[in-house]
């Protein structure tokens, strides 16, 4: 018995643990899969989000700065086209053009300077001592003589101070001339320094010599071999601005963002730590992370509860099932037993009728006159006549038992229950005695007739009184059967003093093969058939119950109109 349980558990663990995989594989897999994809679909749609922004960031900044660079080139133009080499060359003259610019533009333009085809400077107006400054060899002025007009690098020049230059070359007496105006590098490097996306992102301007022309806000220095790298990009020089998402020297991984000014001359680059651009993305996929793991955890303990549940239940619908076989061999036994039963009867039904029959010729000889002296044969007489009594009675026993242990009878016909009641009384009465039970009937005269089979309404009746004298077996009682007529319907009713039938119970009572009585005491069909068998003919039947009170069937079965002739009522 053991063994056999602790089979039944491995079973039952290994069945539980299948069904948790198969419920977690069939959730799990269509969850990551969506999850996996939804989740690919959105971060490189924020990815090209955050690098379409940043495109559009420098690109607009790098029109804004060339914009600046061209409005301050053309301001010095159109100087040196209105006024000419005359009247620039004069001092006074050239520092009212200063303040003129510096009160229009505030003070982005340092100073004024004329420089002749020589390099001397001829004019200044300007916050320095640069007067009569030579620039013929500055690098400057060699590229300033060769184009008409011209933006330099950031250098320090004579000044020693970070500054570029704008200039405009003319023409007078045959001789080249320059207009030149210092541009103030404080104001320049404001227009890229202002550029600060996030907590590390940045911008700053290179010529093609990698060489800085704002002052950037941390050192880049060791981030130079990176950024010649990124230049000779071959899809560098195809668009407006080129995006890249790269590792620096450290191995960092950081968005470089280039875009090009003055020609292409310059290169603004921003830079930003990748970690730090998708910052919000980290966090959302983080939040996602947490929602699936919950949502995955969710699922495991469902699937648990789940499984066990439905094995619970295998595992009572199995046992049900042995439950159920095991009655069915109890109630084979107790059909093999019936026969046998009714065998004995009959067996025994013959001698008793040759006792009968012997106690009767005895009792005729008792007549004869050579007994009628003898001093005993009132005593005789007495013992012949209680033979016959009791050998009836016997007769009368087995002919029941032998009526009720015949086959259903299928066959419809008019029924008297006070008369079947009355002997299924008869029939319990000494199993009644040895339960302690007594058994009262309170039957109505002149019942009407009920169409049924008389063997069914036999098994019905009597299994209802069983089940009492069973429940009432441990401490006695009484059972009470009443019969009464209610319309067009007779209604039975067999109340005990028996301990009661739990409410939980109440709604399983009629099902097949439930009981609550020990294996080899009850089927569980008898209910169940006497359930079928009422409401075949039409009838109904109830229970009901109380705790330490008592139980009672209630049994309603439609009527004849009248009783047949012939028959008593």
């Amino acid at each position: 018995m053991n063994q056999k349980k602790r089979v039944n558990s491995q079973y039952y663990h290994a069945l539980t643990r299948t069904m948790v995989l198969v419920i977690m594989l069939v959730s799990f897999a269509p969850m990551f899969l969506v999850s996996g994809i939804v989740l690919y679909q959105f971060r490189a749609s924020y990815e090209k989000k955050v690098f379409d922004h940043l495109g559009e960031l420098v690109q607009k900044h790098a029109q804004n700065i060339d914009s600046f660079l061209k409005e301050k080139l053309a301001d010095i133009r159109f100087l040196a086209e209105t006024f000419g080499f005359e009247d620039l060359s004069d001092e006074s003259f050239l520092r009212d053009r200063l303040e003129t610019l510096q009160r229009d533009y505030g003070p982005v333009f340092v100073d004024l300077g004329v420089v002749n085809a020589q390099g001397l400077q001829v004019a200044y107006a300007g916050p320095f001592k640069l007067e009569k400054a030579i620039y013929y060899d500055a690098d400057w002025f060699k590229e300033a003589m060769k184009t008409r007009y011209f933006i330099s690098d950031v250098f320090l020049g004579l000044r020693g101070l970070p500054h570029f230059v704008v200039a405009v070359r003319d023409n007078y007496k045959g001789e080249h001339w320059i207009l030149r105006a210092t541009i103030d590098f404080v104001a320049f490097n404001s227009l890229v320094e202002n550029i600060h996306v996030g907590k590390t992102g940045f911008a700053f301007i290179l010529n093609t010599r990698n060489e800085l022309q704002t002052k950037p806000r941390i050192d880049i220095e060791p981030e130079i071999k990176t950024y010649n790298r990124l230049i000779k990009e071959p899809t560098l020089g195809k668009g407006a601005v080129h995006v890249v998402e790269a590792r620096d020297v450290s191995g960092k991984k950081k968005i470089y963002v280039i875009g090009f000014l003055k020609h292409r001359e310059w290169m603004m680059v921003f830079q930003q730590d990748s970690s730090d651009a998708f910052s919000d993305l980290t966090q959302t996929m983080k939040l996602t992370a947490l929602i699936i793991v919950l949502g995955a955890l969710g699922i495991m303990i469902t699937a648990v509860i789940l499984a066990k549940r439905m094995v619970g239940r295998i595992a009572k619908v199995d046992s049900e099932k042995e439950r159920m076989n095991e009655q069915i061999i109890q109630a084979g036994k107790l059909v093999s037993v019936g026969e046998l039963a009714a065998g004995i009867a009959h067996e025994i039904n013959n001698p008793v009728a040759i006792m009968v029959e012997e106690a009767g010729w005895i009792g005729d000889l008792l007549e004869e006159e050579e007994f009628k002296s003898g001093s005993n044969l009132d005593e005789f007489k007495r013992a012949v006549n209680q033979i016959k009594t009791q050998g009836r009675r016997c007769k009368e026993i087995t002919h029941k038992l032998l009526s009720f242990a015949r086959k259903t009878d299928p066959r419809i016909q008019n029924v008297q229950l006070n008369d079947l009641i009355g002997e299924l009384v008869e029939l319990s009465a000494q199993r009644a005695r040895y339960a302690r039970v007594t058994i009262n009937t309170r039957l109505e005269q002149n019942l009407p007739y009920v169409k049924g089979s008389q063997s069914e309404l036999q098994q019905v009746f009597l299994n209802l009184i069983n089940n009492a004298l069973d429940a009432m077996e441990k401490e006695g009682g009484a059972l009470l059967i009443q019969t009464n007529r209610q319309g067009d319907h007779v209604v039975i009713e067999l109340s005990d003093t028996g301990p009661g039938i739990p409410e939980a119970n109440l709604k399983r009572i009629f099902d097949p093969f439930f009981t609550t009585k020990p294996v080899g005491k009850g089927t569980g069909l008898g209910l169940s058939i006497c359930y079928g068998i009422i409401k075949k003919m039409g009838g109904e039947i109830r229970v009901a119950s109380s705790l330490g009170k008592g139980t009672t069937f209630t049994v309603i079965l439609p009527t004849e109109v009248s009783p047949p002739q012939g028959r008593k009522a």
